[in-house]
């Protein structure tokens, strides 16, 4: 044998709890994965000693100074009423560099003050401000109380309507817990933990909950965690990742928008933090409440069978009308050449700025256009690394992978046949629509929202609340908007391509695009007017299309239903996907034949493949795919483990997961 390494440092932090511990061998189990990679996700970092650095802000304290700019009239106008900000939220607010508030504060317009540290753990208060709920939320509320107070495992599905005020009713339940002294966790996709949601929190409670999310800096994870196994911090809400934190007493989980493929990981350890929550509910004997206004079929027919309590908030809060839904044939109202908006959706959106109100007009892909290619020689830009075209991004002046990130400037020139002024832009993203719309909309007020621009949260944060106090008349977005996000002033929401999504392979792409288009139609008719949605689509006869416009979401779910049972899909049966992936094609193929050889299919279980992965090369590496599908009566997991077993280890470059 080796020789065992001397022991470099005794780490000061206690062992993990048996609870956690319990959690982590199940994911393990479930996931096939290497228990220390699971144990990874619940590992907690030593605490850092040293003093943390002050933040700085700047305060608008003087007057302006004698050589005025545009820039510095901007940071001047963003800093009024003399509140102490962040030097770099001030910046990216105004939009303009760190320089340009330098040269402020040397001209003594601002002063540099150190910005008050914020509490890890302040102890929110059950009563600071109960909301006067209507005699159905109060109901639905009250389950949810005893279920808290009954402190054993249960599940319950949350579904309401958008607008019925989901999130004000479970916050009875985070009440609740807050009064007997145990920990709440809310589970959000990182797109939803908005500034929004945090104001609402902290309207209703008094203070801010711990946020536990990519953005949180190094140092007060350390914080926030300590907190929790202390049991200081009462409330918290994170992304999936803050499934494995230490809570010292859970005594309530709420996975908030529970259809979300984002609660789905696919790097690493792949698990669903949905059905981890349900677990870990289970193991701490906590409640889980699985909210949405869409629920994922999984969820629904959990709910239909039983194992799962229904609550539902059917209507509006405040009496307020659903939006209606109208369907755009793209067959007859044929948009003009090179354009993407039909002539009924220019109607609609001409009569909602004659009337001053909000227009959303959505289309679910980001950038400028989804493929660049040569109008000369017929090249097309794609990624080195992946089979995947590249994305034009025209504000940053860029091809971007979304799959690995790879970034190169968009040249003027074709790479191929060096001919100039031959790239021509495919289908639209939402950068191309905002150029449909200067042209079409010429006096609108317009604003792109998409998670790809700069300025990051701080600017995000910004823009929403500028679309919500009705600073723009028109708002272009990507799936960002469809998020939980309320706007009093919008009245039409125009989907620009429907039928994006529908044409997936993916056993749940009629789901997805449902849940997506009736989340985003959603957004409209919130404040005091009626709301309406135009749905462009070339396929006006699809069942998804027909479910939403009819206004009967039962009609969706029992289809779509009847369709998996009948295929044995889930949540009738059980499937898996095996990714052998290498750096070379032949290995990889090599390695999932002889994978293939080796299956065994006994009655209830059919393995599909090897063929090429819906992406057959990610981030340099070829990958195949084989998949297992069995009825929900065999022991998926212990099948894959006798045949991994019996398969031939992989060798040099080759993986498998």
């Amino acid at each position: 044998g080796g020789n065992l390494k001397k022991v470099a440092a005794k780490l000061d932090l206690p062992p993990l709890d048996p609870a956690l511990m319990k959690l982590v061998d199940w994911v393990a189990w479930y996931t096939l994965a290497a228990k220390g990679s699971v144990l990874a996700l619940a590992l907690r970092r030593p605490p850092d000693d040293r003093p943390e650095r002050p933040k700085l802000g700047v305060r608008l304290v003087g007057p302006p100074p004698a050589r005025m700019t545009p820039a510095r009239a901007r940071a001047i106008a963003a800093a009024e009423g003399g509140l102490l900000v962040g030097k770099s939220a001030l910046a990216e607010a105004a939009a303009v560099s760190a320089a340009v508030i330098d040269s402020l504060v040397d001209a003594g317009t601002f002063c540099v003050e150190a910005l008050p540290q914020q509490a890890i753990a302040a102890r929110p208060d059950p009563d600071h401000a109960r909301p006067a709920l209507s005699a159905g939320q109060q109901e639905v509320a009250g389950s949810l109380v005893a279920a808290v107070r009954s402190q054993a495992y249960s599940v319950a599905l949350l579904e309401g309507v958008t607008g019925s005020g989901k999130t004000e009713v479970y916050f009875e339940a985070v009440a609740e817990a807050i009064r007997l002294g145990r920990q709440s966790l809310i589970l959000m996709p990182e797109i939803a933990l908005t500034a929004q949601f945090i104001d609402r929190f902290e309207s209703r409670f008094g203070v801010r909950p711990g946020l536990w999310h990519s953005a949180v800096s190094g140092r007060r994870r350390e914080r926030l965690q300590a907190a929790i196994a202390e049991g200081e911090a009462l409330v918290v809400a994170g992304a999936r990742s803050a499934l494995f934190l230490p809570y010292r007493d859970l005594g309530l989980i709420i996975v908030d928008e529970e259809h979300e493929a984002a609660y789905k990981q696919e790097d690493g350890v792949a698990y669903h933090a949905r059905d981890m929550a349900v677990v870990r509910g289970k193991i701490e004997s906590a409640p889980v409440v699985l909210a949405s206004a869409t629920p994922s079929l999984e969820t629904r027919v959990n709910a239909e069978r039983g194992r799962y309590l229904h609550l539902k908030l059917p209507e509006r809060f405040g009496g307020r009308q659903l939006p209606s839904l109208g369907l755009v044939d793209l067959r007859r109202d044929k948009p003009e050449r090179g354009r993407w908006i039909s002539g009924a959706l220019i109607k609609a959106v001409e009569a909602n700025l004659e009337a001053k109100e909000q227009s959303l007009l959505f289309l679910n892909r980001r950038g400028y256009a989804p493929l660049t290619l040569c109008r000369d020689c017929g090249h097309r830009f794609q990624c080195p690394n992946c089979s995947a075209w590249l994305v034009d991004h025209r504000f940053r002046r860029a091809l971007v992978c979304h799959h690995c990130g790879h970034v190169e400037r968009r040249p003027h020139e074709c790479p191929s046949c060096h001919k100039p002024e031959t790239l021509a832009a495919c289908g639209p993203g939402v950068e191309r629509l905002a150029e449909e719309v200067a042209t079409l909309f010429p006096q609108a007020r317009a604003i792109v929202l998409s998670s790809d621009f700069p300025g990051g949260t701080e600017r995000l944060k910004q823009e929403l609340m500028a679309v919500a106090e009705g600073e723009f008349d028109i708002v272009i977005g990507t799936q960002l908007v469809a998020k939980g996000h309320n706007f009093p002033g919008m009245t039409l929401v125009g989907v620009v391509d429907a039928d994006l999504g529908l044409t997936s392979g993916d056993p749940r792409a009629a789901e997805r695009t449902f849940q997506a288009l009736r989340q985003v139609t959603g957004r409209a008719g919130r404040g005091e007017k009626p709301g309406r949605a135009l749905l462009q689509t070339h396929d006006p006869a699809h069942p998804v299309l027909k479910a939403l416009v009819s206004g009967d979401p039962e009609r969706f779910y029992a289809a779509e239903t009847a369709a998996r049972e009948a295929a044995g899909l889930p949540p009738f049966g059980r499937l898996a996907a095996l990714i052998v992936s290498a750096n070379a094609q032949a290995e990889a193929e090599t390695h999932a034949r002889a994978l293939a050889r080796c299956a065994e299919a006994p009655a209830g279980v059919a393995v599909l493949g090897p063929a090429e992965a819906p992406l057959a090369i990610l981030r340099g590496r070829h990958r195949m795919r084989l998949i297992v599908r069995t009825s929900r009566e065999i022991d998926l997991q212990g099948y894959l483990r006798a045949w991994l077993k019996r398969a031939p280890r992989p060798k040099g470059s080759v993986r498998v997961a």
